[in-house]
């Protein structure tokens, strides 16, 4: 599973653009990670992570 695919299965139903909200960040940065064009700055891998609850490890280095 990439990163993307992680990141949009961890939003579910929950839009990007309130997901962007919550985080802090555009919606187009949000997109751009889900379809694996960016990845985060460690910064905002802490608050993706947090926001939903579990770990920078689990979502950015896994390999599941």
């Amino acid at each position: 599973m990439t990163i993307g695919e992680r990141l949009r299965e961890l939003r579910g139903d929950k839009t990007q653009a309130v997901v962007a909200r919550d985080l802090m960040i555009s919606a187009s940065a949000l997109s751009s990670y889900e379809t694996n064009e960016r990845v985060p700055r460690d910064d905002v891998k802490e608050r993706i992570a947090n926001y939903y609850g579990t770990t920078v490890q689990d979502i950015f280095f896994s390999q599941k």
